[in-house]
């Protein structure tokens, strides 16, 4: 029996589920070091047709290159390859190597940072969007002559407020704390102080 039969032989529905799962190492790193030339964002799909890989494969290695800090994520699960340019053989394969070992708990933790940098940019764009909108209606209320006042403060937490506050004096405190019936002189004796 030869090789390519005792290969092919047997569950050959699942073997096609298996087809691409080894990326070529050099290839991989060629074209890489060829995207980060021309400097533009690429997918799974354009870098598994360019080394005839499967795309799930190629995408697990791109995410873990990504979580290296190899590859920058970009929009809409594109790469750009900016920091390939300076890096050598060596370093990707090593870099290849970490990479491919991704556990569940990392993998979890990955898709984590991913949606909160991406809750980031959302919150950061409505930002930019309402400071826009607040600086339209300023010029608007100033082009008219009106004086908008003062710029609110941010609000402040209640211990950052207590710490913000002058400190009262003893006397304003205990006036303050008691019934204005009472005269300030039986109000200190009956009240102890620390």
């Amino acid at each position: 029996m030869s090789l390519k039969r005792s290969n092919s032989s047997g569950k050959s529905f699942g073997a096609a589920g298996d087809a691409g799962g080894k990326i070529d190492r050099q290839e991989l790193f060629d074209e890489l070091k060829r995207l980060a030339a021309l400097g533009e964002p690429f997918t799974a799909v354009t870098v598994a047709l360019a080394v005839g890989a499967g795309e799930p494969h190629v995408a697990k290695a791109l995410l873990g290159l990504a979580a290296e800090g190899y590859l920058e994520r970009a929009e809409g699960g594109r790469y750009r390859a900016t920091a390939m340019v300076e890096m050598n053989q060596a370093e990707f394969v090593k870099a290849y190597a970490r990479a491919s070992k991704v556990d569940s708990t990392r993998q979890r933790d990955l898709s984590e940072i991913g949606r909160l940098k991406q809750n980031n940019d959302v919150m950061r764009q409505r930002l930019l969007v309402a400071i826009a909108e607040r600086d339209h209606y300023l010029a608007a209320l100033r082009a008219r002559g009106i004086d908008p006042g003062p710029a609110p403060q941010p609000a402040a937490g209640p211990r950052a407020e207590a710490e913000a506050a002058p400190a009262p004096s003893p006397d304003a405190d205990a006036s303050s704390a008691q019934p204005a019936a009472t005269p300030p002189a039986e109000a200190d004796a009956a009240e102890p102080r620390n």
